[in-house]
């Protein structure tokens, strides 16, 4: 049983105490310790999808067209990216037993390559952008949708393309930390079931957009949430008690808010997102021993089933609504996302191929990098006239050129830019612990 705890020296700061390791791997599923590889490997194989999925028509046709009729491979991507979230970033949190050093830690995985990579996509010509054109029309309201990461639940469009699955990953942040904070995060079958049957239920029911279009407008909407989001954060990250209960509670609300009435995507896949993201949770719980597998079974089964005929149902007339061209493309892409993760999950004791491991590694990168390195390519065929879709050959050596400049501009950003704004999170934590924990000496000593 989790209960609040005080870290020695550090009275002011709120922890709960962490979830045990998984035994079947003696691996740390938070990232402590070695690498999970059948995540990496996962990792890798969503991130090929992804790109292929947004290459592959102006590429690689000829592959593309017949295969996007039946499986939508960036619906499949996303899906198994949200999947591995659900599975690792829990196991995250508990294992610190510390929300200010869990945000401090997702904020400088996230931030730091996401606006480097969205300021050189911005410098890009408007006849091939590598953002979104109202990141120029509406330049402060972007700003600030984009710069908390829920533009997708307010209205506003997506600066980087590929940006709207970080809006449900912040909110599934926001979801987890309120859990964590009143001792419910054991508690994933049922929000992950909830989920699941809101999906089902409420599809075509709950609204979207629903406070844009109530006289707030995008303009004070954005204001309001970014006003939350950022002294909200301020709270969590300040370390003090009060802050932090204050804090998580108004993020989970918000994020809770926003994506059951306000987002973009059709209700269903919103929901659903959410339920396999708890599900991924619930499936590491299960193999780490918090619970039953056959709990966790009945669990996954249900999720799985009610995503599937949330989609057979409700898909088709939501097509403007979702990322994909067909409800059979995003029913097929669903489930070949779940098999795939079951099927890692299976090899998770056999070595991984390292190359698909690296990756892995260099996965969020390339997924924020690609687009606007399409747009560069777009841009140079049409200066040069060139056309690489006469000849399957010609397509398959155009796509392998480009995943290979994606990979090197993605070796480049992991090193440079991801790998050291997490390391200055890292100092920046320590340094903020140090001085909490001379504070309270000084403190002590006065007292």
């Amino acid at each position: 049983m989790s209960e609040v705890r005080v870290v020695q020296g550090i009275p002011n700061q709120l922890t709960v105490s962490a979830a045990p390791r998984p035994e079947s791997t003696g691996q740390d599923p938070g990232g402590g310790g070695a690498r999970l590889g059948w995540l990496d490997a996962l990792r890798g194989f969503a991130a090929l999808a992804v790109v292929f999925q947004h290459a592959g028509p102006e590429l690689m046709p000829g592959l593309y067209r017949p295969s996007h009729q039946w499986l939508d491979a960036g619906i499949f991507g996303v899906f198994l990216f949200f999947l591995i979230s659900g599975y690792i970033v829990p196991a995250s949190l508990e294992r610190r037993g510390d929300l200010r050093a869990f945000w401090t830690g997702r904020l400088f995985r996230i931030y730091p390559l996401y606006l480097v990579v969205f300021a050189a996509a911005m410098l890009l010509p408007r006849a091939h952008p590598g953002v979104a054109a109202e990141v120029f029309q509406h330049p402060w309201l972007s700003a600030a949708a984009d710069g908390i990461l829920l533009q997708d639940l307010l209205g506003v469009g997506n600066g980087l393309d590929v940006s709207w699955t970080l809006c449900y990953e912040m909110v599934f942040y926001y979801l987890v930390s309120a859990l964590f904070l009143l001792r419910a995060h054991r508690r994933s079958v049922p929000v992950a079931v909830g989920f699941a049957l809101t999906a089902l239920a409420l599809g075509p029911v709950l609204p979207r957009y629903l406070l844009v279009n109530a006289g707030w407008g995008e303009g004070p909407l954005v204001g309001a949430a970014a006003l939350v989001v950022v002294v909200a954060m301020a709270a969590v990250l300040g370390g003090r008690t009060a802050g932090i209960r204050a804090g998580v509670v108004a993020l989970g609300l918000l994020g809770l808010l926003l994506v059951s009435v306000d987002g973009r995507s059709a209700v269903f896949e919103s929901m659903m997102i959410l339920a396999t993201m708890f599900t991924g949770t619930v499936v590491q719980r299960a193999e780490s021993g918090q619970i039953r597998r056959g709990y966790a079974a009945a669990c996954c089964g249900f999720v799985f089933l009610a995503g599937l005929l949330s989609g057979i149902l409700y898909a088709g007339s939501s097509l403007n609504q979702i990322w994909t061209a067909s409800a059979a493309s995003w029913c097929t892409a669903f489930v070949a996302a779940w098999l795939v993760f079951g099927l890692g999950l299976l090899l998770r004791k056999r070595p991984m191929p390292s190359a698909l491991c690296r990756l892995g590694a260099l996965s969020y990168a390339v997924y924020l990098a690609h687009v606007p390195l399409l747009s560069v390519v777009e841009w140079v065929f049409d200066d040069t006239g060139y056309a690489p879709h006469r000849r399957l050959g010609q397509e398959l050596l155009c796509g392998g050129g480009f995943l290979l400049l994606v990979l090197l501009v993605a070796e480049v950003l992991h090193r440079l830019v991801e790998l050291p704004g997490q390391r200055v999170g890292r100092r920046l934590l320590k340094r903020a612990d140090a001085h909490q924990g001379k504070a309270n000496l000084a403190g002590q000593r006065a007292g």
